[in-house]
């Protein structure tokens, strides 16, 4: 596979993990810090599948995405009460607790020490494929009627809740949603480390996540994607002089926020920037065509 294939897998994995904070965050105006709790919960649900019950690798991803999903959508139904910056405090409590489980949890987590022995399903082509069909459903799911309801939620939530949207299930199902697509991306991790650490998604890899979110634009989700490269590939390409490594992709992050606080894309999206870009040469041509006239 490769040193430069490793990192495109990398990147697959952390891009659909970070479109499922920017459903929550980007779109639904909820900001998180421990969505890596739902990454967790996907890798190790399939790593225990996979190695103590045999279970195939494709069946074992999709049941880690549906347990983070569940317990996502359990532990929302309490938490998403808590408005503003509340439910971001309550989510560092998440990620900490679900590490400090998984830590603890010997008979079935094997504990600190790691999980070892997964098999390395997470190919190349695997993740090309797992990220071209979430990346077509988050489309389709933000352009449908509940991401109209998701982004009214976003905009003014006692405004929609006027307008007859059930605030509370939107809210509820963007958390479920978006656990899906990180216990997902924790299922892929799995299979591509074939060994996983409670420490691997920690409150740090939550920083990591919504910090991508908040680089590429809120409200955009290819911001999201083009943000999610550019941060995996300057982590990994610096590597080699790891002492700085975490110093220039802080500089990034500060520069870009400095320069352009809205993010890469704002709320903009690249399909709307070519339409955009159409509408302009085809106005243009009418122009020249009524100059002629």
């Amino acid at each position: 596979m490769g040193y430069f294939g490793g990192i495109i897998i990398l990147l697959c994995i952390n891009s659909i993990a970070a479109m499922g904070v920017s459903l929550l965050t980007g779109f639904t105006g909820i900001f998180t810090l421990g969505h890596a709790a739902y990454m967790a919960l996907g890798a190790y649900t399939t790593a225990i599948l996979t190695v103590q019950y045999g279970v195939h690798w494709f069946l074992a991803i999709l049941a880690g995405g549906v347990i983070s999903m569940t317990i996502a959508y359990l532990i929302g139904i309490p938490t998403l009460k808590l408005m503003g910056d509340y439910y971001a405090i309550a989510s560092i409590g998440l990620v900490e607790s679900i590490r400090l489980i998984l830590e603890n949890w010997q008979s079935l987590t094997k504990g600190a020490r790691g999980y070892p022995g997964i098999e390395g399903f997470t190919t190349l082509p695997v993740a090309l494929i797992f990220l071209v069909v979430m990346t077509i459903g988050m489309i389709n799911l933000i352009n449908s009627r509940y991401g109209r309801a998701f982004k009214a939620c976003r905009d003014d939530y006692l405004a929609a809740s006027l307008l007859g949207y059930n605030t509370a299930f939107y809210r509820i199902l963007s958390l479920a949603i978006s656990g899906f697509y990180c216990g997902i991306a924790g299922a892929l991790m799995a299979g591509f480390m074939t060994f996983i650490q409670p420490v691997m998604f920690d409150m740090m890899k939550s920083t990591e996540l919504t910090s991508v979110v908040v680089f590429g634009g809120l409200g955009s989700l290819s911001g999201t994607l083009l943000a999610s490269a550019v941060i995996t590939l300057v982590v990994e390409l610096f590597r080699p002089i790891s002492q700085y490594r975490m110093l220039i992709y802080g500089g990034i992050l500060v520069a870009i926020m400095v320069l352009r606080p809205e993010g890469i894309m704002g709320s903009w999206e690249v399909w709307d920037l070519s339409k955009g870009l159409s509408f302009v040469r085809t106005k243009s041509k009418r122009g020249g065509n009524d100059g002629l006239s």
